[in-house]
C-alpha cells in the first residue's frame, strides 16, 4: 500500500499533454508541439564546449552537495546585475532544476499546518510542493487580461496561520508579468504579516514590454531578508534537460539547503555544472540575444494571427513564452448539448483536428484557459496557430449542427 502523500499528487497536466501528442506523432500523424514548457533551439556552443571540456578532463567527482563555488560565486555575480542587489557566495545554491530550488525553499520555510498563498491559475507544481510538505495552498484567483493580483485580494487570503506567498513572474502559464507597484505591494504585505516569499523568476530573460525585467528584490529591496529567489539555466539557454537551476537566499536558508540535498540528491550534476561555469564565463551574450529576437518576432507573428480569433481576447503575452487564450466566452456560446463542453474538450479536439498540441487551462486549476508555447520552431508555430484559429472560429457553427 502506497503511502498517504501519493494521494495528494497527479500527474502532471502538461507531461499528459505532450504523452498524447507523442502518442499521435507514433501513429504517423503531423503534429505541432505547442505544448512544450520549453524553446526548441540548440543550446549555445559555449555550454557545449564547457561539457566537453570536462568530460575530457575526466572529471566526475562529488562536489559541493550545493554546487560548485566558482558556480556560486558566478552566479552570485549574475544575480546582482541583474537585480541590483548584492548576493555573495554564501546567498547562492546550485539544484537539480528550479523545482528542487522551490522544494528546498518550501521545506526550509513550511511547517505541517502552514499556510501559503498561490495565484491561479499556476503551474500545477507549486500547490502539489506545498502538500508535499504537508502545508495547505490558499489560492487567490486572478484574471484576465491582465492576470496580476489585487492588494485587497492577498490581503484576504492571509490568515494567522500564513507562512508565505508564491510569486511567479514572469508568469507560466498566463504570460503575466508583475510591474512595480503590484511586486511592493506584495512586499509591504510580506513584511507587514512576516511572511516568506518564494518568487519563480525562471522567464525572467522574456518579457516583451518593453521594459527590462523587475525582481521583487528590486522592486522592493526590504524583502530581501525574506525572500528566496529561485531561477535556472533550464529555459535561458535552452538545457531543461540538463537540470541546473539555482536560488539565492538568505544565509539560514542557504545551509537548510545544504541539509536537505546532502540527504537527498547530492550534489546537481558536474558536468552540467562545470558546463554552465565555462559558458559564464566566455558568453558575449549573442546566443541570449538570438533566441530572445526569435521568440519577439514568434510572439508578434502569433498575435497577429490570435488577433483573428472570434469570441477570444487577444492575449497580452507580456513574458515568458506562451500565449494563454481565455476561451470562457466562446465556450458559453456553444450549444449546451454540443460534444465539445470543457477546455479539456478543446484540447483534444484541437490535437485531433488540427494536429496541435496545447495544455488546457485546468491543468492550472482554470476551467477556461489554453495554453499554447511560442517556443516552437517559427516554421511551425504560425501555420499551426493558423489551423488553430480556423477551427476555433468554426467551432460554434459545427456545434450547433452536431
Amino acid at each position: 500500500m502506497l503511502a498517504q502523500r501519493m494521494s495528494l499528487l497527479s500527474e502532471s497536466g502538461t507531461a499528459a499533454a505532450r504523452e498524447a501528442a507523442k502518442v499521435a506523432a507514433a501513429a504517423g500523424r503531423e503534429i505541432v508541439d505547442l505544448a512544450a514548457g520549453e524553446v526548441i533551439i540548440a543550446p549555445p556552443k559555449t555550454v557545449r564546449d564547457g561539457a566537453v571540456a570536462a568530460i575530457e578532463a575526466g572529471i566526475n567527482r562529488y562536489t559541493d552537495s550545493i554546487g560548485l563555488i566558482p558556480l556560486r560565486e558566478a552566479v552570485a555575480v549574475k544575480l546582482t546585475a541583474s537585480t541590483h542587489v548584492n548576493w555573495t557566495v554564501d546567498n547562492v545554491v546550485i539544484t537539480n532544476g528550479a523545482k528542487q530550488a522551490l522544494f528546498d525553499a518550501m521545506l526550509a520555510v513550511v511547517d505541517p499546518g502552514d499556510e501559503v498563498i498561490i495565484f491561479k491559475p499556476c503551474w500545477p507544481t507549486l500547490p502539489s510542493q506545498v502538500l508535499l510538505a504537508g502545508a495547505k495552498p490558499v489560492f487567490v484567483d486572478v484574471k484576465g487580461p491582465t492576470y496580476i493580483p489585487t492588494t485587497e485580494s492577498v490581503r484576504a487570503a492571509v490568515t494567522p496561520k500564513t507562512k508565505a506567498i508564491i510569486l511567479n513572474s514572469p508568469n507560466n502559464p498566463t504570460g503575466a508579468v508583475y510591474d512595480r507597484a503590484a511586486l511592493q505591494a506584495i512586499g509591504d504585505l510580506a513584511i507587514g504579516y512576516q511572511l516568506w516569499i518564494i518568487s519563480d523568476e525562471c522567464y525572467s530573460s522574456f518579457v516583451f514590454n518593453g521594459h527590462p525585467y523587475e525582481s521583487i528584490v528590486t522592486a522592493h529591496p526590504g524583502v530581501r531578508s525574506r525572500t528566496v529567489l529561485v531561477n535556472a539555466f533550464s529555459k535561458e539557454l535552452a538545457i531543461t534537460g540538463w537540470r541546473l537551476g539555482y536560488f539565492a537566499a538568505p544565509p539560514d536558508i542557504v545551509s537548510a539547503a545544504k541539509k536537505l540535498q546532502s540527504h537527498t540528491t547530492s550534489n546537481a550534476n558536474v558536468i552540467a555544472q562545470h558546463a554552465i561555469l565555462h559558458h559564464l564565463k566566455v558568453t558575449d551574450g549573442v546566443f541570449e540575444k538570438g533566441m530572445f529576437e526569435r521568440l519577439s518576432r514568434a510572439r508578434k507573428d502569433g498575435l497577429a494571427i490570435l488577433a483573428r480569433l472570434a469570441d477570444v481576447p487577444v492575449p497580452q503575452a507580456e513574458g515568458s513564452f506562451f500565449f494563454y487564450l481565455d476561451l470562457g466566452k466562446l465556450l458559453a456560446k456553444l450549444p449546451t448539448r454540443a460534444p465539445v463542453k470543457t477546455v479539456d474538450d478543446i484540447a483534444r479536439l484541437l490535437l485531433e483536428e488540427t494536429g496541435v498540441a496545447s495544455v488546457a487551462g485546468s491543468t492550472f486549476g482554470d476551467p477556461t484557459g489554453l495554453r499554447l508555447s511560442f517556443g516552437a520552431p517559427p516554421e511551425l508555430l504560425l501555420p499551426a496557430l493558423e489551423k488553430l484559429v480556423g477551427s476555433l472560429n468554426a467551432l460554434k457553427s459545427r456545434q450547433a449542427a452536431a
